[in-house]
């Protein structure tokens, strides 16, 4: 045969041809999904989800779960599931031979943001659209846009100074111009105004911390807010019955 060249050139032809057929064939097996083969038996969430609910789920995945094993698009799957409210971030893969796996990462509400509903911060400090499916007794915390991260970092840190006393905030405020407001638990105003360097906020609450004990013992009874923005005092509120404001120093 190696002295018949028109040979050779037929057996190379023909091996063009069957080479080429197979591609065909492979092309057409692998992505027409319409064959079933290898198809998609199963979409497995790896732990126990307390927010997400599973219908939310099934509608998400609804239409990007046509296809087989091999065709479904794993990051779509991922995108669509990171739209929903109380998912924070997705992990999806296959696993062999018919199973796509999800782990979800849950938000977890620390705080309702702002004045109105709809709007809850992380642990993280981020703010994301959703509505507690249960009550819980999560403070409020609001502030200018993207400050959401340090108006938290502050809650936890006004928790920690005000524990002594038990007292704690419910409420955390900051303002456009940078000052910070507490409500607590009790209904009472403190007003720490702007970050100061020679009194630095939580000097000032620990200020208050100490005198806490002292202000319900005033004889126009107990205040209600405690102005602490002066840099060794700080000034009392009464209700308008009292008609008094009352100052006192470090």
């Amino acid at each position: 045969m190696w002295h018949k060249p028109h040979l050779m050139t037929a057996v190379s032809d023909l091996l063009f041809l069957a080479g080429a057929a197979a591609l065909v064939v492979a092309a057409v097996v692998w992505g027409t999904p319409r064959l079933r083969l290898f198809p998609l038996a199963e979409v497995r969430v790896t732990h126990e989800l307390r927010e997400v609910q599973r219908s939310e789920l099934e509608q998400s995945l609804a239409e990007l779960l046509r296809g087989n094993f091999f065709t479904v698009d794993v990051d779509a799957v991922r995108r669509s599931l990171e739209q929903l409210p109380w998912v924070r971030r997705a992990e999806v893969w296959r696993k062999w031979p018919s199973r796509i796996e999800v782990r979800i990462e849950e938000q977890q509400a620390a705080a309702h943001w702002g004045d109105g509903e709809g709007q809850l911060v992380n642990t993280y400090g981020e703010i994301f659209p959703a509505s507690l499916s249960r009550e819980q007794p999560l403070p409020r915390l609001s502030g200018p846009a993207g400050s959401s991260g340090e108006v938290l970092r502050r809650y936890e840190e006004f928790v920690q100074v005000l524990k002594p006393g038990s007292r704690r905030p419910a409420q955390v405020a900051l303002s456009p111009r940078l000052a910070w407001l507490l409500k607590l638990e009790d209904g009472m105003l403190i007003e720490l105004g702007r970050e100061q360097a020679k009194a630095p906020i939580r000097m000032r609450l620990q200020r208050f911390v100490d005198y806490y004990p002292t202000l319900s013992e005033t004889r126009y009874g107990r205040p209600i807010a405690v102005d602490m923005r002066y840099p060794n005092g700080f000034a009392l509120r009464f209700p308008a019955s009292a008609g008094q404001e009352v100052k006192g120093k470090k």
